[in-house]
């Protein structure tokens, strides 16, 4: 077996420290002193703490950004307007793929995927690049064309939603494993009833403004 290089120690030190502790949890010289490397590895191979995390993050998505640039361009090489159903098995589908059930490579990307959804920090939120951006976009005029009734914020609200039900089951599923429902079918059915869930979710009407949690007039209007 090759020695893992310096580059990729850093990488596996960071993934697991920043899915463990967040961005700002972890520090540089935590994640030197677990991969072994010294400080300066990480200025040398990456340039900064934040561009070790987009380093990071795009390693970890890249198998899952190909399968769904794959899923798409067949959907659209059928028709050029997928049904719901379709686009969200084509999104949602290589996330449980390329995390699966049981699996600690897929564990750690999951909780990563938690901590860029979660984490309060800019730059969890800025990793992204020219090839995610793209599949995100494509993405989003697909179900936008799909769901034209949807407000661009309800939609990409909805689209997050995907990614977070997906890391939280995939999460659960490595941490609490049930003897009544084995590893590897529990994966195939959580897939299936995710996706059926989420196309739900995905299609439902557009939220009402005057829906409950929303004031439908001024105070005091009710009493006049």
């Amino acid at each position: 077996m090759t020695p893992l290089d310096t580059r990729t120690k850093i990488l596996d030190a960071a993934e697991r420290l920043f899915a463990e502790h967040g961005y700002r949890g972890t520090s540089v010289r935590a994640i030197t002193d677990l991969a072994g490397a010294n400080l300066a590895a990480v200025g040398y191979h990456f340039g900064s703490k934040a561009d070790l995390l987009a380093a990071v993050a795009r390693r970890a998505f890249e198998p899952v950004t190909a399968a769904q640039r794959t899923g798409l361009d067949e959907l659209l090489a059928r028709t050029p307007d997928p049904p719901v159903a379709a686009l969200v098995e084509a999104f949602a589908g290589p996330l449980f793929d390329g995390m699966p059930a049981g699996d600690e490579s897929g564990a750690r990307t999951s909780r990563l995927i938690m901590m860029i959804i979660s984490d309060p920090a800019d730059e969890a939120r800025s990793w992204t690049g020219p090839d995610e951006d793209t599949v995100r976009e494509r993405y989003l005029a697909a179900f936008t064309r799909a769901l034209p009734d949807l407000a661009p914020q309800e939609l990409w609200f909805r689209i997050r939603g995907i990614l977070a039900v997906t890391a939280v089951d995939r999460v659960e599923v490595y941490q609490q494993p049930s003897p009544a429902c084995p590893t590897t079918t529990a994966g195939w059915e959580a897939r299936n009833w995710a996706i059926t869930f989420l196309t739900a979710a995905m299609s439902a009407p557009p939220t009402d403004p005057g829906s409950p949690g929303r004031p439908t007039s001024e105070p005091g209007a009710a009493d006049e």
